[in-house]
């Protein structure tokens, strides 16, 4: 891999698609595991500026300046609290931007880089409201002036709290004698109100802005005095870190370490990254080293050096936990993930030193130092609900309210389009990127272009996901899978709202609806294989079939053991599935036959785990 040159694949890209789909998926599942995505070290040097000089260099000169501080004399800030709740402005500020989490090529953002406010300061291009049914005045798919302005008032709101100096505070005059005060608490009431009704209207941009975290730090810094906020802060942020603790203790978590340490720019060397596969190239199931690397440095450090440094009144064993967290984020954000959070996890590094070396637990700011216990209670209950109901219904919590933080345990979606389907994206879609093989189209041959998109699909097999996604799409497309355009949902779903952290919930059916409203495909054009995220208490999945033209064909489940026991490639068949339901023949000629005019019927479908592929049953 050099400065400027990828590290492409020893395929011939003229002939690359016409071998077997399954073929291309084998080889370049191989070439992931000895070179990642293989891109130019100058896009990771881009990563690298954008986070060192953007984010931390002109974040802390901003805090710092518009505090009263020298950002030069770091003694002097590192632990005052308006420069950390700043800190946590700007990064809802970058985020919500489209300059911070799943920004640039790692994300599928490859011209332009930036998603964000070029599509959300842009009337007509597609929102996705979480409850359309439920909540008033939020039905709908396209961007009005309304989400404009909303969306032009949260910057605004965001760009005066962090630009206005702070505002005096008794509770904290009373517990820190030198300080620069706070950020005006009145000023997080508007933003919250204007991130909640942005929500309700577009999913998209509350998730992009991390709101499950960031938003309840708004309201601790609005309606807390200054003790309980730090050990509200100090719970909000050791949820988040138990949450996708305990998300990694299942099957997916050691998949998501051998492909991940296989993309690391810092690590050249190819033995060590076999040496997390079982057996390379024969066997590409993670190896024991991968799984002791996932849940000894993953697992078990993010549950219980969290727990240490809540309730540790030790100094020494908590600058070690303190250090010990740090260590951990900048790994991640060294391994340069595909959703690249790199500015998330530096916050939560300076996160770490804040709270828990700034405001010591021996130093008045235990849990028991609080003024309102029940409060506290509270809070606990309240930061928890969406964790706990996520983890048990998945279906009902994206896996970012969750916290399941790269856990390897996400909603995920393979697109399937008739040979040039998917160009309608690029004709009727309004955005201001293009599909993203059309991106990169500007810098690549054709051939090339599609052997970059087929790097995303490898790199999905080698996850859980990919081999029940395969599986469904070996069902339902028969032969013509090696014929039909097959996309990553993720990176595709990034060109079209501008975000994907890899939450399939951004691209169900409900944004398949909002395309098939603006593109019309016909029935077989557009198909899509969609599973949900695991249940913690449960060993199965579900998932959906969706054809953009007709909804919902069939649903059902698989085992999640059947999954992570086969090879990406899929040398033994499809998995076995349990079929609740499809689309019987009748509702499907209904829909596709305007001389038919029987309702659809909908049956029940007990035939086990090999039903009649969808493509022969509409040909019946």
């Amino acid at each position: 891999m050099g400065l400027t040159q990828p590290d492409f694949p020893q395929v011939d890209p003229d002939t690359f698609l016409q071998r077997p789909f399954f073929d291309r998926i084998r080889t370049l599942g191989a070439h992931w595991a000895d070179c990642g995505f293989g891109t130019p070290k100058m896009v990771h040097i881009i990563y690298l500026a954008k986070v060192f000089v953007f984010y931390v260099g002109v974040g802390i000169t901003i805090a710092t300046l518009t505090s009263g501080l020298n950002p030069l004399h770091v003694t002097e800030w590192w632990n005052q609290p308006i420069v950390y709740q700043k800190a946590i402005l700007w990064t809802v500020l970058v985020e919500i931007l489209g300059i911070g989490g799943s920004w640039g090529p790692l994300a599928g953002h490859f011209k332009p880089m930036t998603g964000g406010l070029l599509y959300w300061l842009r009337p007509k291009t597609i929102r996705l409201p979480p409850w359309p049914d439920k909540v008033p005045f939020t039905k709908g798919d396209s961007r009005t002036p309304f989400d404009v302005a909303i969306y032009a008032l949260i910057l605004t709101n965001l760009v005066v709290a962090i630009a206005l100096p702070g505002v005096t505070s008794n509770s904290l005059d009373a517990a820190m004698a030198d300080n620069h005060g706070l950020v005006n608490p009145t000023l997080m009431y508007p933003l919250i109100a204007l991130i909640i009704v942005m929500g309700l209207r577009d999913k998209v941009i509350f998730l992009a802005g991390r709101s499950e975290q960031y938003l309840p730090a708004m309201i601790f810094f609005g309606i807390l005095p200054f003790v309980d906020m730090i050990l509200a802060l100090k719970l909000l942020i050791v949820t988040v870190w138990v949450g996708a603790g305990i998300s990694k203790m299942g099957h997916h978590f050691s998949m998501v370490i051998a492909p991940m340490l296989s993309n690391t720019p810092w690590l050249p060397s190819k033995t060590i990254k076999r040496a997390h596969y079982r057996n390379f190239p024969e066997d590409m199931r993670p190896s024991k080293l991968a799984g002791g690397v996932g849940h000894v440095l993953g697992t078990i450090v993010e549950i219980v050096t969290p727990l240490v440094l809540l309730f540790s009144t030790n100094k020494t064993l908590t600058v070690a936990a303190v250090v010990l967290m740090v260590c951990f984020h900048l790994f991640i954000l060294s391994t340069f993930p595909l959703a690249v959070p790199l500015e998330w996890n530096m916050l939560f590094a300076y996160a770490s030193v804040f709270l828990f070396l700034g405001f010591p637990a021996w130093d008045g700011y235990a849990l028991t130092d609080t003024s309102t216990p029940w409060g506290l209670v509270l809070i606990v209950a309240a930061l928890c609900f969406f964790p706990v109901l996520g983890n048990l219904r998945p279906d009902l919590v994206s896996f970012l309210p969750s916290m399941r933080q790269y856990a390897g345990n996400w909603a995920s979606a393979t697109w399937a389009f008739a040979p040039g389907a998917e160009e309608k994206l690029d004709k009727y879609v309004v955005r201001p990127a293009k599909n993203t093989r059309t991106q990169l189209l500007e810098s690549y041959p054709p051939e090339v272009a599609d052997v970059v998109m087929h790097q995303l699909l490898a790199w999905r097999s080698m996850h859980s996901q990919g081999r029940a996604l395969y599986s469904l799409m070996m069902r339902h497309l028969g032969s013509d899978i090696d014929t039909y355009t097959l996309r990553e949902a993720e990176f595709s779903c990034n060109s079209l709202v501008a975000f994907n952290f890899g939450d399939g919930h951004l691209h169900d059916e409900k944004l398949i609806a909002a395309l098939q409203r603006r593109c019309n495909f016909a029935p077989g054009e557009f198909t899509v294989a969609w599973i949900e995220s695991q249940p913690i208490h449960k060993g199965t999945q579900s998932y959906k079939v969706i054809d953009a033209a007709l909804g919902v064909i069939e649903t059902g489940t698989y085992r999640v053991v059947d999954a992570i026991n086969e090879q990406p490639w899929l040398p033994n068949g499809p998995i076995p599935f349990e079929v609740e339901w499809t689309l019987d023949v009748d509702a499907r000629r209904a829909v596709t036959d305007p001389e038919v005019v029987r309702e659809p019927q909908m049956r029940r479908n007990d035939r086990g785990t090999s039903p009649v592929p969808a493509t022969d049953q509409v040909q019946q």
